[in-house]
């Protein structure tokens, strides 16, 4: 640490510039208050806007550095995998074993046995997952994963509808809004980039009306709404569809931005107005299946088609649904059919990266010149993207991929998507799968927490042959590794921090204190391990800061790489806020959409040539089995949503006690169903399906509407001799599906509730 990274007060406590990193929605600057080489307080940015101020959860990280639970030494498994019985080893004994093992499975059974399984709970440039990658590159590759939970179906939907997952505008342009609709969206709590919810804030205070689309009544909706429209879960698209039949049959729509800059409005409209089925997508039509009233429909229709320029802000919840890739299809055209679209005030909903500090090529881009024609453009983006990974060298396309567009998920065969991580360890090869998975390394995860269906999960690791894990606590995951091995925290070691949704500033994480016990960072892992491993020279053999300033430098918005790490952040001044598709709107001639036909595509040509109903090349509203007009509904009659709260990031931050002050983990249950089950406020209850059962507390609310459950997700698996899980693991409950897009199904689980008897706690005991 240099006299730069610090400022010294007059009680010799050093406050030292860093920030927090957690994949909550943000990016944020802490000030660690340093004395005697322990952090005694943290605060936030104070210094000019936009400030990147740190919420509770990064406030109270002083608590998880300094728990009493954190991993203190590696570990070696001397039980039952999942017993919990460990032995303290020392890291040369450790990482030997571990050297062992990754060079015999990759002998015996090649590369592609041995499983990468990467997380979001250690986030930077540098540390969690980038070392553990780097080093396994070299040693010849691993098998992966594709899809991520939080975003898959939304990313496929901006690629098929935009060619790009760069869409968006810059969250200061809310203020140039007549409208604002926030579908499925909490930035209250989700935060969503840290000026979200001042942006919104000022845009309410300005008189700009804003909407809520959402099952649930958020703190979005309680803190930000004029008005808060409850719908049922994974019926999204029926009414946005609805919405957009208003706006055609009352002529709403833009015709002149549709000819202009969409392509295949013609066969959306078919599908509204029934000429392809018979079954007009109209308000009474979607009240049906939604719940939301006809008249709540048309009056939103005719809001948001006539305040132009509005923002229509769709967020990522219900697009981890079943068949979660239309809702963002229908959310997308609606931005078009109404020429929001690449406009200041409007906003091209989608993946949302707003800003990007890189430069952006996209196929049939052509500055100054003709756009190139879509048969050649299909001839340049049929060849897949070069990787890293050996093992995905070369590797065909798989199924339902977008591979002719550049840019979004990589295409190859030869991952796994990460809901069938499990089926895939259990059948390998023989189960169509492209690996037979012998090993996994898992770093910055506790997958099996996060993923669905954990108690197949649990099935699936204790088949492996060997698994090793970075973490810093016993995780529901880490308790089935066969070797520990303990990773620092953010404030024991440099690292660059990248903006959540690409706002424009990075947080550079200055080390504040020296690693405790035996904990090391990912980089030094990976150092010591790529020797017994036998790599070569290579980028992990470099300095910390070496690194980083290597990783920095195609960032060409950092102009100065000391003045970041001295600040703790870089603030990019811009000179308007970002817009995304203002150049394809002004210049389309030059700047054409990177779609397949150069424009917005309402018919999307490559889902065309799919040929897969459930991907149909225009947004459809589609059922699946697990949804409320299924027949498992009788037996299972509530839709459990897994959305995220306010305390944890994910499963991280679970163990913190200041946090679990602020909202206790219980499950939201509507006063009708509460009663309909004798379940009064704050009783114990089960919830279940097939695939599991859970005991939690219920909280009875008016603010989740009927026939709806919501658990929050991340909170740990912790089950009892009977297998019930008492610790209130969503994903003990949801299905391990996905889409032919990749959505995932997190939000699409049936389930039914009852009261917990106090006798049978009794009896248990």
């Amino acid at each position: 640490m240099t006299e730069n990274d610090v400022k010294k007060s007059d009680d010799d406590v050093k406050i030292i510039n860093t920030g927090c990193c957690h994949d909550c929605g943000g990016r944020c600057v802490l000030k660690a208050h340093v004395k005697n080489g322990k952090i005694i307080r943290f605060e936030t940015d104070n210094a000019e806007d936009p400030q990147i101020r740190a919420c509770m959860r990064g406030r109270a990280y002083r608590q998880r550095v300094y728990s009493k639970d954190r991993l203190k030494y590696p570990l070696r498994r001397i039980g039952e995998r999942g017993e919990v019985k460990f032995e303290r080893i020392s890291w040369e004994e450790a990482l030997e074993e571990v050297a062992a093992r990754l060079i015999e499975t990759k002998e015996k059974y090649g590369n592609q046995s041995i499983l990468l399984v990467l997380g979001s709970g250690n986030q930077g440039m540098l540390h969690g997952p980038p070392p553990v990658v780097i080093m396994l590159n070299q040693f010849g590759g691993y098998t992966r994963f594709w899809g991520v939970p939080s975003f898959e179906g939304a990313l496929f939907a901006s690629m098929a509808t935009y060619g790009t997952i760069k869409t968006g505008n810059a969250r200061e342009d809310l203020l140039n809004s007549k409208f604002i609709i926030i579908w499925g969206m909490n930035p209250a709590n989700t935060i969503q980039d840290p000026g979200t919810s001042l942006m919104i804030a000022k845009a309410r205070e300005k008189g700009i009306k804003i909407v809520v689309v959402d099952p649930i009544y958020t703190d979005t909706a309680a803190v930000f709404a004029d008005q808060w429209i409850p719908i049922r879960p994974g019926t999204d698209a029926a009414m946005l569809n609805a919405i957009a039949h208003v706006i055609i049959t009352e002529n709403l729509h833009d015709q002149e931005f549709i000819d202009k800059y969409t392509f295949g409005f013609d066969k959306y409209k078919e599908y509204l107005l029934g000429i392809e089925d018979d079954t007009p997508k109209t308000p009474e039509w979607a009240e049906e299946i939604t719940k939301v009233p006809a008249n709540t429909i048309v009056n939103l229709a005719r809001e948001y088609a006539t305040n132009k320029p509005s923002a229509l802000l769709a967020g990522w919840g219900p697009a981890r649904t079943a068949r979660g890739e239309q809702y963002s299809r229908a959310a997308n055209v609606l931005t078009a059919i109404t020429g929001n679209v690449g406009v200041n005030g409007g906003y091209a909903c989608g993946f949302m990266r707003a800003y990007s500090s890189r430069e952006t090529i996209l196929p049939g881009k052509k500055k100054g010149g003709k756009p190139q024609r879509p048969e050649k453009q299909k001839q340049i983006t049929k060849k897949l993207r070069p990787q890293d990974n050996p093992v995905d060298f070369n590797a065909p396309p798989r199924e339902n991929t977008l591979y002719k567009l550049s840019g979004g998920t990589n295409p190859v065969n030869t991952r796994i998507h990460t809901t069938k991580f499990y089926d895939a360890i259990l059948k390998g090869c023989s189960g169509g799968y492209p690996a037979d998975i012998k090993m996994a390394y898992i770093v910055a995860a506790d997958f099996l927490n996060q993923q669905a269906n954990v108690n197949y999960g649990i099935k699936a690791l204790k088949s492996l042959d060997f698994i090793v894990i970075h973490e810093q606590f016993m995780t529901p995951t880490a308790k089935f590794a066969d070797i520990v091995l303990p990773i620092n925290t953010f404030m024991e070691r440099d690292d660059i921090a990248v903006p959540w949704l690409g706002s424009p500033y990075y947080i550079y994480l200055n080390k504040a204190i020296d690693s405790l016990y035996e904990s090391k960072s990912d980089l030094e892992v990976c150092r010591i391990l790529g020797k017994k491993l036998g790599l070569g020279p290579g980028m992990l053999d470099l300095d910390e800061k070496q690194i980083l300033r290597i990783f920095a430098q195609p960032r060409k918005d950092i102009k100065n790489f000391n003045k970041m790490k001295r600040d703790g952040y870089t603030k990019i001044k811009v000179e308007e806020p970002f817009v995304a598709f203002k150049e394809q709107i002004n210049d389309p001639e030059n700047y054409p959409f990177p779609t397949l036909s150069g424009k917005i595509e309402i018919y999307c040509e490559h889902l065309a040539e799919m040929n897969n109903p459930l991907i149909p090349p225009i947004p459809k509203y589609l059922s699946h089995d697990e949804h409320y007009d299924s027949p498992k509904a009788k037996e299972y009659p509530l839709q459990l949503l897994t959305v995220h709260n306010k305390r944890r990031t994910h499963s991280s931050l679970q163990n913190i006690p200041w946090l679990e002050e602020v909202e206790a983990h219980a499950a939201l249950i509507n006063s009708i169903d509460a009663k309909a089950r004798s379940i009064e406020n704050g009783d114990l209850i089960d919830i279940f399906n097939d695939r599991g059962r859970i005991r939690i507390p219920a909280r009875v609310t008016e603010r989740i509407m009927p026939g709806v459950t919501c658990v929050y997700q991340g909170a740990w698996y912790n089950p009892d001799k009977n297998g019930i899980d008492l610790g209130g693991c969503a994903n003990t409950l949801t299905k391990d599906e996905h889409s032919p897009g990749g959505a995932f199904s997190h939000n699409s689980a049936l389930v039914q509730v009852e009261l917990f008897k106090k006798q049978e706690a009794e009896a248990l005991k």
